[in-house]
Parts: C-alpha cells; structure tokens; sequence
C-alpha cells in the first residue's frame, strides 16, 4: 500500500498534468480568430462531406472528431492517411472538404495524401502545432493548435497538443451546430438507439394521462377533491368553465389546510390552489417535463393544448418508467 508521500507525488502529479492540458486550452482560445471562421464558412460551404485524416494519436483524435460532426449535423468521414494512399481515395468525392491533423505537419503519410487531395481540387484544412510546415503551407485555411509543452514530463508523448487538438474540433463541431441551427430533434433523429435516443424521442403525449381523469372546478368544496386526489397520485388540476387550467391542488396543499382549519371540507379548491402552475404541452419532451418537475420539486404537471385547455396530465414516475429521466 502506497504511503502519504506516494499518494502526495501522485496527486501533485496529475494536478500538474490537468493544469497544463488546460492552460493549452486556453491558450488556444486566446488565438482563434479568422483562420477559424474561414474554416467554419468553408465547411458550411461544401456540397459534400468533411474527410478527417490523422495518423497515430492524430488520428485517433479524429475519428473523434469525425464523429462528433456527423452526430451533430456535419456529415464526416474518417480517412487513414495510409489506406487513404493505397486505395480508400475512393470515398473522396465532389464537394468534399478535408481536415488533416499533424502536430508536425512534416509526416510522410499526410505529405502523400496531401499531395493527392490538391491535385483532385478538394479544399484542405490544416490542423497542426506548425505554421512553417508544409501541410500548413499549402492549407486553404491552417487552425494553429501549437501548445507550450506537453504534459509528458519528457516531452514525448501526444498530451497537451492532442487535447488541444480535440477540443479545437469541438469548438469547429459546436460552431457549425449552431450555424446550422441543429435542434434536439434532429439530434434524436439520428440517435435513436440507446438510453439517449429514448430521452430525445418520448414526448409528454405519449406517456401523459389522457383520458378518464378528474380535474375540478375552483367553487367546488375541498370534500370533491380527496378521491381525485388520490386516484392522481396526489395532484388534481383545477379549470374554468372552458376546462383551462387555473390552477393546481396538490396533497401536501390538502395536509396543510387540515392542519390549519379543522373546517377544511368547506373551504373551495379556489381558496387552496397554486394559481400559477407549472404546465406541460403534449409535444414536449419528456425530459423537458421531468427536468421542470425536478427543479420545482413537483410530481405531476396538468397538459394543456395550445389554448390553455386541459388534455391530460403527466406523472414523473411515469416519465422515469419510460425512459424519458
């Protein structure tokens, strides 16, 4: 078992590294500028896809990278630079725009595929830690990734300049997002599997109670909403003559009323309720519901159509069962 002078160094250690992979980070953030802007406007420009290509740690970051576009609206494609040279150019179309990532920009493999790329008139971004190399020198556009040093104390490993790397990929992913003014439901469009999908896809509709529900009205006697009370697992909506949503009685509004008034039966569901309920729409999602009812230590949320009417009313252990929370 290691003593307190070994866990200190292991802390000291990995504090050490954290701080300087974030330091890299704000640095960079410090340096974005037109460079990244003509990167997003040329991206958003293709009529194609945008081909990432790295070798080595570089490319693991952009397959990263690759993927974190594609899910969020940018079509992308990952290209080993070596396949890429022994056959893969294939999937390199019209309209593609390509990012190619090297710390060095010096490498053998990039230099090949870059060569090719130019000469079939796709647009090269350049994602490197040099400006004077040759894959910045012949980009249309290079993103300065360059970092202080790595968080290897050798300096030898991929560190500090790979996270930077990943992160500027996200800047570019969440950028491009944005611009393309991707919502939740296409997100949810092209993730449909998985606990994910499920909390993208389900809608208060359809988990909602929408028939054969009691609701009062804000006159009636506090005697007419125990048993709806109880059958709505302690929440009961309160209307108006043209069934809209004036307010909310809850179980824990009965409990204090009984404390307070031993009269409590005769008291109106007017005099009782929450006048400005929370609410929820059939087409919203179900973990917008579920997040509403969390931050307001709710259980339940009357459902109005567009005029304010009363359609149902949704649960949140109903929300949970789904899959929704």
């Amino acid at each position: 078992m290691s003593g307190a002078s070994d866990r200190d160094e292991m802390l000291q250690e990995a504090r050490r590294v954290l701080t300087v992979e974030a330091s890299a980070i704000a640095s960079l953030a410090e340096r974005v500028g037109d460079d990244f802007v003509q990167a997003v406007e040329l991206i958003e420009a293709a009529t194609g896809r945008l081909i990432v290509s790295g070798l080595g740690k570089s490319g693991i970051i952009g397959r990263k990278i690759a993927a974190t576009l594609t899910s969020t609206g940018t079509p992308a494609f990952f290209l080993h630079p070596v396949e890429g040279l022994h056959g893969d150019l294939g999937i390199v179309g019209p309209g593609d725009v390509a990012l190619l990532i090297s710390k060095s920009g010096e490498t053998n493999e990039m230099a090949g595929l870059l060569d090719h790329l130019l000469r079939a008139g796709v647009p090269v971004l350049a994602m490197t830690a040099n400006s004077a190399s040759p894959l910045a020198r012949n980009a249309a556009v290079t993103l300065d990734c360059s970092v202080e040093e790595e968080a290897c104390p050798m300096d030898l490993a991929p560190t500090s300049s790979t996270t930077a790397a990943l992160a500027m990929g996200d800047a570019l992913a969440v950028v491009l997002l944005g611009r393309k003014n991707f919502a939740k439901e296409d997100f949810a469009r092209i993730h449909p599997g998985g606990l994910l999908g499920q909390r993208l896809t389900v809608t208060v509709a359809d988990v909602m109670i929408g028939m054969d529900f009691p609701s009062l009205s804000a006159e009636a006697p506090m005697r007419e909403a125990i048993a709806p009370l109880a059958k709505m697992r302690g929440t009961l909506p309160i209307v108006d003559g043209n069934q809209r949503v004036v307010g909310v009685v809850t179980a824990g509004d009965l409990t204090r009323l009984m404390e307070r008034n031993s009269d409590f039966l005769e008291v109106s569901a007017g005099d009782v309720m929450s006048r400005e309920p929370r609410i929820a729409r059939p087409e919203d999602l179900g973990s917008a519901a579920a997040h509403e009812m969390e931050a307001y230590g709710i259980m339940a949320l009357p459902v109005v159509d567009a005029g304010g009417a009363l359609v149902g009313i949704v649960h949140l252990h109903d929300l949970m069962k789904s899959g929704a929370v």
